[in-house]
């Protein structure tokens, strides 16, 4: 969606909107850093962020990877930066035609700073001289597809009458090429920011204007980064911080209210602006501060429009069901799926056309290097610890497994004693979901989608369980009615008890003015594709372990003779009944084996 539009709606709405920028690290694992904090920040409920472009273009194809795994995968709006500098009109293009076939509909357009080495900013051959002539360029290219933004400079107010006058002139020049928003650079004298904004209204400009605000992080960044952009600082700053210079927490404390306060004033000013773009310099703790100091609350249906993040990829935007398999392995899903020719639009019927990608098209491996993964999940010789692993996962007090990078849900906690209590039985679990009976759309746990709606939830469960417990259990779920379930091995022999070919919606909200909106199914093609995967994660964190070592032997033994199995129990109204079965399969199993293991027979002899 072009930003533009967001701000005309959010003008509409009258309600107060942020964003964040961030820019593209130096290293690969910099990089996958910053990718986890960008899927944590969006749940501050950012309408959009930006990616730099590097001085001199040296990280262009950075910024291009991000804009496409920001649109994507993480599925948030992102609009890309592009500057003149070191860039021929070529490799300008190349960057527009990635952006647009990400989905991307957001442009920055700089001239840039002077490439490194170098005082003086200069033109490379082939390419443009200032930044109007890439704004030209862009809508001479794409038309109207992109939102241009350009950069407006507060501090210009400060300089002599005939220098100001021919600033403005060269910012009403590019508003006239046909930009649609204006990035102001941070600053910190709000009424020097006031004054322009006035006198950019007076030159006749009326596109929006997104003011810049950067978070105080620390003494010696604060006066850098002052320094570097030649912004003013308020004495009143300076004399608040200054005495605090070497105690870098308490900086930040006084400078998120200062910040907080200007930001305060330029909401109150009458100027229009209901908008703050934040510079977090690629951290979370000083945004996040300042959005508490501003008792600015991130909306369910900004963070959590679906159960799900949205890809926003151009053959992904309508995309409104997925199979809840992938849950937590958003990437691999995408990729499996990204040949297809249309996505599930109303039911998810359309996985029997396209194939799913193979495994080989994403990588099945493990987030963690090897040291990583010894020092989280130790060398477990008995089923009874690689258990208490699973059970410690959906206690909390273990931050990740091989089928979720990411410590469990916050609607895990709704069901976690009950879930530790069937992983300590012997049924390994590796995705759930609770019963959900009308929750509003806005509550903080189980919220998703538009306001005043409400959402439903049957309750699901998925594990990998021995034979002889998966009969007991088997059993037991046969004797309920509303239970369905899937059964695969390894080598994809599929058992069910459903008597449906089609999918089995176990997520849907209601919502005002809208049809009743299904966005996760269980069915059987997605959960035989998704089978390779799930075991294949299970060989790897066996191949932590050294060969022939006892870990090695335990965790293979385990994932070749175990079951994948999902349980779905189908009145939401009941939010225990699941667990039933479970806890009187596993304490009949435990009560036939002296040694009260629930583990394979290979493995409890």
């Amino acid at each position: 969606m072009r930003i533009s539009k967001k701000i005309e709606q959010a003008n509409k709405e009258g309600k107060i909107w942020w964003s964040f920028e961030y820019f593209p690290p130096r290293t690969a694992q910099g990089l996958q850093n910053l990718i986890d904090r960008i899927k944590r920040m969006t749940t501050l409920g950012p309408e959009f962020i930006d990616i730099t472009w590097n001085a001199g273009g040296r990280t262009s194809d950075l910024t291009s990877h991000m804009v496409k795994t920001c649109q994507g995968s993480v599925g948030i709006e992102t609009c890309m930066h592009l500057t003149c500098t070191n860039m021929p009109k070529e490799k300008v293009d190349i960057a527009l035609r990635e952006a647009k076939k990400s989905g991307c509909r957001n442009v920055l357009a700089l001239r840039g700073d002077p490439p490194q080495g170098k005082d003086e900013w200069e033109a490379v051959e082939g390419g443009f001289v200032h930044g109007v002539d890439l704004v030209k360029h862009i809508h001479n290219e794409y038309g109207d597809y992109f939102d241009i933004a350009v950069a407006g400079f507060p501090q210009f107010q400060l300089l002599p009458p005939e220098e100001r006058d021919l600033e403005m002139k060269y910012l009403k020049e590019k508003i006239d090429a046909g930009v649609n928003f204006i990035f102001t650079q941070m600053f910190y004298d709000v009424d020097v920011f006031i004054d322009w904004v006035n006198a950019v209204r007076a030159a006749g400009i009326t596109i929006p204007i997104v003011p810049g605000i950067a978070p105080i992080q620390t003494w010696n960044g604060f006066l850098k980064a002052t320094s570097l952009a030649n912004t003013k600082i308020p004495q009143s700053f300076l004399d608040a911080l200054e005495p605090y210079k070497n105690d870098d927490e308490k900086v930040r404390e006084i400078g998120t209210k200062l910040v907080a306060e200007m930001c305060r004033k330029i909401l109150a000013a009458g100027l229009g602006i209901q908008g703050l773009h934040f510079y977090t310099m690629n951290l979370e703790k000083g945004t996040k501060m300042l959005l508490e100091e501003l008792n600015l609350m991130a909306r369910v249906e900004t963070i959590k429009p679906l159960p799900w993040r949205q890809s926003l990829t151009p053959n992904r935007r309508q995309e409104n069901i997925r199979p809840i398999f992938w849950a937590n392995r958003t990437e691999s899903y995408l990729s499996r799926t990204e040949d297809w020719d249309e996505f599930p639009n109303g039911r998810f019927g359309d996985s029997r056309s396209p194939a799913y990608g193979e495994l080989d098209g994403y990588g099945i491996w493990l987030k963690q290097t090897k040291e990583e993964a010894l020092k989280l999940w130790g060398e477990p010789k008995t089923f009874a610890e690689v258990a208490s692993l699973f059970s410690r996962f959906c206690l909390g007090d273990l931050k990740a497994l091989p089928w979720s990078n990411q410590a469990a849900s916050s609607e895990t906690s709704a069901i976690s004693s009950q879930l530790a209590k069937m992983n300590e039985l012997g049924f390994l679990t590796i995705n759930s979901q609770p019963a959900v009976n009308g929750a509003r759309s806005d509550n903080p746990q189980f919220g998703w989608g538009p306001s005043n709606g409400y959402v439903y939830q049957k309750a699901y469960l998925e594990f990998f369980v021995s034979p002889r417990l998966l009969e007991l259990l088997l059993a037991h779920i046969d004797r309920d009615s509303n239970m369905t379930y899937y059964v695969i091995n390894k080598q994809g022999d599929l058992r069910t008890n459903t008597h449906s070919d089609g999918p089995n919606a176990v997520t849907w909200g209601i919502f005002p003015g809208k049809e009743i909106v299904q966005p996760t199914v269980v069915e059987a093609l997605s959960f035989m594709a998704w089978k390779d995967e799930a075991y294949e994660l299970g060989v790897k964190w066996a191949n932590v372990y050294e060969a022939e070592t006892p870990s090695r032997k335990l965790m293979m033994e385990v994932f070749e003779t175990s079951y994948l199995v999902n349980v779905v129990h189908n009145d939401f109204k009941d939010s225990q009944a699941i667990f039933e079965p479970f806890f009187k399969a596993g304490t009949e199993y435990a009560a036939q084996h002296t040694n009260g293991s629930a583990a394979p027979q290979a493995l409890a002899n």
